[in-house]
């Protein structure tokens, strides 16, 4: 006798579908994983941003709290118009020194990421 796909395979494929889903449910309240770090409510709050904001970070300790629009936004700002605006600034000013000035960017944004890493 010739097995159809409904209801014969269907009931076995839902049986098998429906057993694993429980067996892996049942595995997950067993042995919960541990996600993140385990947080230590005694000790001091510090915000510590990504990888890739530490070196604005940075760059805010260099203004007080009226500046840091400059510090956090319009500076950020213009070095991103730069990197937008690098075709034209290139065709003005030359390749030679837009790669010198694109250099010297991507030198502070290493540098000053270590930094902030390190302390």
């Amino acid at each position: 006798m010739k097995k159809k796909f409904y209801p014969d395979y269907l009931i076995e494929v839902l049986f098998f579908a429906i057993t694993t889903f429980e067996i892996i449910l049942i595995l997950a309240f067993l042995f919960p994983p541990v996600i993140g770090k385990e947080i230590d409510f005694t000790a001091a709050y510090q915000p510590r941003p990504e990888w890739y904001y530490l070196w604005l970070f940075y760059l805010l300790r260099f203004f007080s709290t009226d500046q840091v629009f400059i510090g956090g936004v319009l500076l950020p700002f213009t070095l991103i118009a730069f990197l937008l605006f690098i075709p034209w600034i290139e065709k003005k000013i030359g390749w030679m020194l837009t790669a010198i000035i694109g250099l010297i960017f991507l030198l502070l944004f290493i540098i000053t990421t270590i930094i902030e890493a390190l302390s």
